[in-house]
């Protein structure tokens, strides 16, 4: 049997669906992207990126996206009873490798010196929103 989980501390799920499931001693989240808890609909919700009234990039800055996402991995992670350093597989979804990935692989490094889980990174054509990178991780509990 599993246990899903949400919280108001971290961004809003775009869909019907929990932000993490626990199962056992695993806890298994949903796709997390760097929107702000709480963003307004009127605003992207995104640090680092502002767009105009046609959807056009006003300003980008890949690296608080990475930064953000991680972040709200971080409060999932803990309002759900796990930690950081009990993250076990992350799955990487980026919407440009070829700009991004030097930039998420910098910061990543930065975010999991101690705790190195395996890791896979994958290119998509885009997310549900205007965001540049999304999380899918299992993490023990």
């Amino acid at each position: 049997m599993s246990n899903p989980f949400s919280t108001n501390k971290a961004p809003k799920p775009v869909g019907l669906y929990p932000h993490a499931r626990k199962v056992g001693n695993l806890l298994f989240l949903s796709g997390v992207g760097p929107r702000s808890a709480g963003s307004d609909a009127n605003d992207s919700g995104v640090p680092g990126l502002k767009l105009d009234h046609n959807g056009n990039f006003l300003e980008f800055d890949f690296e608080k996206q990475c930064r953000s996402v991680f972040d709200n991995v971080k409060v999932i992670l803990e309002e759900a009873g796990s930690n950081w350093d009990s993250l076990v597989d992350v799955t990487v979804f980026l919407v440009n490798m070829k700009r991004d990935f030097a930039i998420y692989n910098r910061v990543y490094a930065e975010y999991f010196k101690d705790n190195q889980p395996c890791r896979t990174t994958v290119e998509i054509n885009s997310l549900p929103t205007p965001i540049a990178i999304e999380l899918k991780c299992i993490a023990t509990i």
